[in-house]
C-alpha cells in the first residue's frame, strides 16, 4: 500500500490520467474546443503545479497531525484499526464530507469567494480546470481535511488515499467529455459525474450554488444542494466577466486581491 501511495507514484498517474483525458475530451468533446487551446491552458497547468506544491510542502505536518491522533485514539474511527476496509470506507466518506462543506464554504463566505472565484472564472471547462486552484483556496481545503483528520481520528495513508482519488475524480468530472445521458444519470446516483458537476460552472447563480460534492454525490441529496439542472449543452461556463488580463497567470494570482 505504501508503494502505491509513494509521492513519485501518486504524480505518475495523476500525470498519465491527466494526459489521457487531454486526449479523450479533444476527440470526443462535449464543447467545441476555441483557437487558442494550449495558450489557455497553460496557467492552468502552471496552478496546478502550485495545488501539488503545496500538498507536498504541508505533507509532513499532516502526517504528524495524524500520527499524534491514531496515537491517542482521537476521533470518531478511532477503534476500527482492526478492520482495516471499514476504516477505509468510513475514513474517505468522512473526509469528502468535510470536503463538501468547505467547497461550500467557499461560495457562501465573501472571502473564500474571492479566491474561488479563480477557478469559476475559466469560461472554458476541460481537464486544465480542474487543478485551476489559488494556493490560498488549496490552504482552505487542507484545513478542513486537517479539521476531518482530526475528527475522524484517520491515519495519515487514508488521507493520502483520499487526495489520490479526489484529484482523479477532479480531473474526471471536469474534463470536456461527451457522455451518455443514461449512463451518467445512473453514475451520478453514487459518484460526482461530468455532467452533474458541469452544472456547477453554469453562470447562473442558482445553478452555481449547487452540486457541490467532491466524489460521493450523497452529500448534495442531504445538504438538498442537487440539482440536475439543464442539458449541458445549453451551459454557459464563466463569471461573464472574462478578459485577456486575467487569463494570464499573475492575473489569476492577483484576482482575489
Amino acid at each position: 500500500m505504501e508503494m502505491w501511495l509513494s509521492n513519485g507514484m501518486r504524480l505518475a498517474v495523476l500525470l498519465a490520467a491527466y494526459a489521457l483525458l487531454w486526449s479523450v475530451e479533444t476527440f470526443i468533446p462535449l464543447f467545441r474546443y476555441q483557437p487558442g487551446r494550449w495558450r489557455r491552458a497553460l496557467p492552468n497547468m502552471a496552478l496546478a503545479v502550485g495545488v501539488v506544491a503545496v500538498n507536498l510542502a504541508l505533507a509532513s505536518a499532516t502526517a504528524r497531525l495524524s500520527a499524534a491522533v491514531t496515537r491517542e485514539h482521537i476521533g470518531l474511527l478511532s477503534g476500527l484499526g482492526s478492520r482495516p476496509w471499514l476504516l477505509v470506507a468510513l475514513g474517505i466518506a468522512g473526509l469528502d464530507l468535510f470536503a463538501y462543506l468547505a467547497h461550500r464554504l467557499l461560495h457562501k463566505i465573501p472571502l473564500g469567494w474571492r479566491f474561488h472565484r479563480v477557478h469559476h472564472s475559466d469560461a472554458e471547462v476541460d481537464v486544465t480546470t480542474a487543478l485551476r486552484q489559488h494556493p490560498g483556496e488549496t490552504l482552505w481545503r487542507l484545513f478542513w481535511q486537517l479539521v476531518g483528520i482530526v475528527v475522524f481520528g484517520l491515519p495519515f495513508w487514508i488521507a493520502v488515499l483520499y487526495t489520490a482519488l479526489s484529484s482523479l475524480n477532479a480531473l474526471l468530472e471536469h474534463a470536456n467529455l461527451r457522455m451518455n445521458d443514461r449512463l451518467d444519470a445512473c453514475l451520478r446516483w453514487l459518484i460526482v459525474t461530468p455532467n452533474m458537476h458541469k452544472i456547477h460552472h453554469s453562470q447562473q447563480m442558482a445553478e452555481t450554488d449547487s452540486n457541490y460534492s467532491n466524489i460521493f454525490s450523497i452529500w448534495d441529496r442531504l445538504g438538498r444542494t442537487y440539482t440536475t439542472g439543464k442539458s449541458c449543452q445549453d451551459l454557459h461556463y464563466g463569471l461573464g466577466e472574462e478578459d485577456d488580463r486575467r487569463s494570464t497567470l499573475g492575473g489569476l494570482l492577483r484576482m482575489p486581491f
